[in-house]
């Protein structure tokens, strides 16, 4: 059946508009300088738009020909399936795209080390050991080699499914790690970007249900006992009890103990400057220092030869498990070193009239009012002060204690 359309037409038509031939042939003009051939077809119910090519490279005839071809492709042949010729040119765009897109971009692992790299200086040691490792360990077979743009929720979803129940910190860290990188490598602009490592209701669904969290309190020392314990471990030698002593009179953590640098202390003001990158909260927290607790820097400086202030013989430090050591020679196996927060928590809220403020801000906890955490941070600190000697006060076997005033 022949076309509708006249080579001369073709060759004069000058309006814009789309001129049909027949069989799903159009001639479309867009201006004197744009006319165009087009397949349109129907595939699955959705209308498709093939090119053809321009008139200027492509005749009438040879338009009507490819029109042919197209429509064969399109309804097969021969119990041969039919294609979207239109949808199978846009997925091989998209494949070609995505490998130039491989090529050139980095790999999530290379992305990982460069940002690891960066922030090495400023990174605590453990930091250093964790974030290499667990990335390694649990990120890196799933999504290491894929790029940015290639990861996927369900990739999320297939790393951390393993040890998402058995291993609930870890996993929570690896998540977290994951998609800082990902953030730091992405378009700020790009507003159409969805984290695939962010913890979305749909991943949470899909992971394994956690059992509920049962809460475990360190085993302390009732605060009763404390005095008479002090008394124990005077008589202990070596650095790792006087960092237990001085762990006691601070309240502060373990790691945070152990990590403690001369040059966070400021001798004249009598406090402890302990840096974010230290801290559970990740914010600069400021201890004062009571006589007791300056007596032992001042027992531990004259021998002192780096910057580490409990540094074992060797100069390196001490493991967390050091103090605990000591408990167990002084036959307090049955308590632990971070127990002794509470020791402190449970003195302060049963025998002094300290408000919540200052008895927190002493343990450096995270207040769910960021106003409230600014104002106990830059207010509380003389107040703490006299709550940290009434705690030595009461460790040295002093019945008087001064009640903090309120406010």
């Amino acid at each position: 059946m022949p076309g509708k359309l006249k080579p001369l037409d073709v060759e004069r038509e000058i309006r814009p508009g789309k001129y049909p031939d027949g069989d799903g042939l159009y001639l479309i003009v867009a201006s004197v300088t744009s006319k165009n051939w087009n397949y349109r077809y129907w595939k699955d119910g959705k209308q498709r738009w093939l090119g053809l090519g321009a008139v200027k490279d492509v005749s009438l005839k040879d338009a009507r020909l490819a029109r042919d071809a197209a429509r064969l492709r399109v309804k097969g042949d021969r119990g041969t399936p039919g294609v979207d010729i239109v949808q199978e040119k846009r997925a091989a765009r998209e494949e070609a795209k995505a490998i130039e897109i491989k090529v050139t971009l980095p790999t999530f692992e290379q992305c990982a080390e460069i940002y690891i790299r960066e922030r090495w200086p400023n990174w605590s040691k453990k930091h250093r050991a964790q974030w290499p490792s667990s990335l390694k360990r649990y990120a890196y077979a799933t999504i290491g080699k894929l790029t940015i743009p290639e990861i996927k929720p369900s990739h999320i979803y297939e790393l951390l499914r393993p040890i998402w129940v058995e291993k609930r910190e870890t996993a929570n860290r690896v998540r977290g790690r994951i998609e800082t990188i990902i953030a730091k490598n992405v378009d700020v602009d790009d507003r159409d970007f969805r984290n695939p490592a962010e913890l979305t209701k749909q991943l949470r669904e899909k992971l394994p249900r956690r059992p509920k969290r049962v809460v475990q309190h360190h085993p302390a020392l009732p605060y009763a006992e404390a005095p008479q314990f002090l008394i124990d471990l005077s008589a202990a030698s070596g650095i790792a009890a006087l960092m237990l002593r001085f762990l006691i009179f601070t309240a502060c953590r373990t790691n945070e103990v152990v990590d403690a640098r001369w040059s966070e202390i400021d001798r004249p003001s009598s406090i402890w400057k302990i840096p974010g990158d230290r801290m559970k909260m990740n914010q600069d927290h400021v201890v004062p220092l009571s006589e007791p607790a300056l007596a032992i820097l001042d027992k531990i400086r004259d021998g002192s030869q780096g910057e580490l202030i409990f540094a074992k013989p060797d100069g390196g430090m001490f493991s967390e498990n050091a103090m605990l050591a000591v408990l167990d020679r002084l036959g307090y196996s049955h308590v632990t070193v971070h127990g002794f927060r509470s020791t402190f928590a449970t003195w302060a809220e049963e025998c002094t009239d300290y408000p919540d403020g200052v008895r927190e801000a002493a343990l450096a906890h995270k207040y769910k009012s960021e106003t409230t955490a600014a104002y106990q941070r830059g207010q509380k600190l003389e107040k703490r002060r006299v709550l940290m000697k009434d705690w030595a006060q009461f460790l040295a076997g002093s019945n008087i204690i001064h009640f903090g005033e309120e406010g």
